[in-house]
C-alpha cells in the first residue's frame, strides 16, 4: 500500500522542489526532489534547512 503524503509549504530552487509533510508516525519531514526529466534525485531530512541546502547545491547530470 503507498503513502499518501499531502506537501505543505512547497518551494522551488530552479528545477528543484522542496516540501514539507507528516511521516506515518506524525513528524515533519522534508524533501528535496529534482522535477527535470531523467534525473531521479530525492532526498528526505529532518531538518528544513538541510533539504534547502540539498536543494541548492544540486547539479543534473542531464
Amino acid at each position: 500500500m503507498t503513502a499518501y503524503r499531502r506537501f505543505r509549504n512547497v518551494q522551488r530552487f530552479g528545477p528543484v522542489r522542496v516540501a514539507t509533510f507528516y511521516d506515518g508516525r506524525g513528524r515533519d519531514r522534508h524533501t528535496a526532489t529534482c522535477t527535470a526529466p531523467r534525473c531521479r534525485f530525492s532526498v528526505e531530512k529532518f531538518d528544513r534547512s538541510a533539504a534547502e541546502l540539498a536543494a541548492r547545491t544540486h547539479r543534473c547530470a542531464a
